[in-house]
This record gives structure tokens, sequence and C-alpha cells, in this order.
């Protein structure tokens, strides 16, 4: 049996979860509400202060779906208690961002400033002109944005130029060898 899926998921003190028709589950907490369709086969219950997911079988579809379904509801009660953060780092002469009101402008290099606007419920934190901190309640929404701002200019392994996850290591390559003392 799934041990992910068998555990039960606390509810905090002022957060609600309510299962609706269809399995809709609605998680409502002190920094937004969340919402989201898990498979119908789960059987997904609310009892006092705990959530607990139960699959139908031991089906290889269920199992799988088991562990993922309660993950993704314990995910969404973090996420409107909590909140979610991913922290990106520039590396690079000239590369740096800033923050237009609710935008964010980054100068990498290229002819044009980047800006990037965030989607609902999605907010931007420039604490120095080479770290960004993208913050939400949704952790899909929180990663996937994440993973374009990187993508813009994705760290190069020679001089590490770009764009990183803080914390993120970059394998590094040599230069050419034998340059040196050519002329």
């Amino acid at each position: 049996m799934s041990r992910i899926g068998r555990a039960p998921i606390e509810i905090p003190a002022g957060v609600t979860v309510t299962v609706g028709d269809g399995n809709l589950v609605k998680v409502k907490g002190p920094k937004g509400e969340l919402s989201r369709q898990i498979h119908q086969d789960m059987k997904v219950t609310v009892e006092g202060t705990t959530v607990t997911v139960a699959r139908p079988s031991d089906d290889k579809m269920h199992r799988s779906l088991h562990g993922l379904s309660r993950t993704l509801i314990n995910n969404m009660v973090i996420g409107v208690t909590e909140g979610f953060s991913k922290n990106l780092e520039i590396n690079g002469v000239g590369y740096r961002a800033q923050k237009q009101g609710k935008n964010l402008n980054l100068s990498l290099g290229f002819s044009h400033p980047v800006i990037v606007e965030p989607p609902a419920g999605i907010n931007f934190d420039v604490p120095s002109a080479n770290a960004i901190v993208v913050s939400g309640i949704d952790k899909e929404v929180v990663g996937q944005v994440a993973a374009e701002i990187r993508s813009f200019r994705e760290p190069e392994p020679y001089k590490g130029k770009g764009i990183k996850y803080a914390g993120e290591h970059i394998r590094r390559k040599e230069g050419k060898a034998g340059a040196k003392g050519k002329k």
C-alpha cells in the first residue's frame, strides 16, 4: 500500500476543505482559495481535522493515483496557509532584474529588455539586482513561472552566465586548451 497515500492530511486552524461533486476539492485558507479536480476513482473524505484519500483497488493506475491525489491536496493545504516560493539568481556582467509595478523587467544581454507579467496569484520580489523571488499559493504555477523565467537565459557551462535556481549546481566545462600564448 502507498505510504504517502495512506498518510492523513492534517487541516490547520483557519482552513476549510470541502469535497464537491465529481471529487472537486476546494481548500480555503488565510492566503486564498484553491480548487482541484481529483480523479473520480479516488475516495476523498473529510473527517474533523483530517483528510484521507482511499483507492478502490490495487490496480496499477489506482496505486499511482493514490499518492498523487494525497500530495496534490496536501500542497493545496500548505499553499493556502504558508504559500510557496522559488528563488532565482542571475549571474553575468550587466544581467539584472528590476520590478516595475507588478511586472518583472530583466536585462539579460539582449538588445531589448525582457518584461514578464505575473499570472493571477503570483508575486515577484527583487531583493537585489541579481536575485528574484517568485511566490504564490499554487505550487504548480510558482514552479512553472520560475521555469519560464529561467528559460529566458539558461546558465551556460563555460562562465555560468544566466539565470539559475538558488542552490542549483551548474556543471562547468573547461575552455579551449592551448589557446594561451599563441599570437
